[in-house]
Parts: C-alpha cells; structure tokens; sequence
C-alpha cells in the first residue's frame, strides 16, 4: 500500500504546469466525468469546450483535466512518470494513447449502400435505423444520402415513385417527404 501511495504523492506534472498561477475568481465547470469507455477523443472536445476561456493556461488546464476524470483514468494519471507531463498538449496525448481503444471509429460510407427497407418494415423504422447509420458516417456525402436512402426502399413504395418523379435536393427536403410519407403511413394504420 505504502508503494502506491508513493506512487499517486508523486505529481506526473513538471515544475512548470505544478506553479502555475490559477485564476483568481475562476469558477470549476461542470464536466463529463471519463469512464473509460466512450471514445476519449470526444472526452477531451467536451473538456477543451467547457474551459475555452482559459485555454491558454497551460498550468489550469492540466490540473482542471483531472477533476474529468473517473476511477479509472485516475488509475492511468497516477501511473504516469513523476515530471513527465510538462503541457496540456502531452496530457491529451498520453490520455489519448492510453485510451486508444475507445475510440469510435466512423462507419464506412458503403454502410448506406447495403441498408434496405425490409418487407414489413416500417418507414418510420427503417428511416430512424438509416439516419442512425448515416450520422456515423465522417465526411460530407449528402447526395449520396439522397440516393441511396430512396434506393433502399422497395420498388413499389409510393416515397419511392414520388423521389424517381421529383427528386429530393437536399437532405432537408429529403427528410420532409419523408416525414410526410410516414404520417400517410401512421394514419393508415
């Protein structure tokens, strides 16, 4: 026991970010607490959001990560070698590093092409399953979108003759008719 207190009395922070002047009226936001499951990337885009104001300062920046940080990361931060954090850039990092396996990986743009409305599925169903897929998608592919959202649905869908007769231009007006379809499709039930 004794070992891992030595181990956690031990600051992984340089002199530097270890004496650096705080605010004097700064107020802690509030954060997400890391669990160690979601992806830290995104951890650490909320933490960089809630301290924009006081990005600059290196010294709070490192010591407010930590009040960030759940059980288990605190486990990771008081492994870290004694002055071997000397900015908030190498704190991300090594947080990162560490972490890796958590990050999301973005689905790949054919994962649209497969999606297909299935026979007694509903457009609300397979609209809400669509969307889901293509808002993990990274990057701009909304004429792919367009497309391929009325090429999953069935040949005889009416949605789908009305999109071969006038074509959606956008996701937006995509996301109307389809909205207008499904209340058709409510209202019949």
């Amino acid at each position: 026991m004794s070992k891992a207190l030595n181990q956690i009395s031990r600051s992984p922070f340089t002199r530097r970010i270890e004496g650096g002047k705080l605010p004097r009226r700064f107020t802690q936001p509030t954060f997400t607490m890391y669990n160690g499951r979601i992806d830290p990337v995104e951890h650490v885009s909320h933490f960089n959001q809630r301290m924009a104001v006081h990005s600059k300062n290196e010294a709070l920046m490192c010591k407010m990560f930590l009040s960030s940080l759940g059980p288990m990361a605190m486990r990771w931060f008081d492994g870290l070698g004694g002055s071997s954090i000397d900015s908030f850039k190498e704190l991300t990092r090594a947080f990162g590093s560490h972490f890796v396996t958590c990050c999301r990986v973005p689905r790949p743009l054919d994962s649209l092409l497969c999606m297909t409305m299935r026979e007694g599925e509903t457009l609300k169903t397979y609209s809400d399953k669509y969307w889901a897929i293509f808002n993990e998608i990274d990057g701009n592919f909304d004429d792919i979108a367009i497309r391929t959202f009325k090429v999953g649905l069935p040949v005889e869908h009416d949605l789908r003759k009305s999109l071969t007769r006038k074509p959606a231009r956008s996701v937006r007006q995509l996301i109307d008719r389809i909205d207008e379809y499904k209340r058709v499709e409510e209202y019949q039930q």
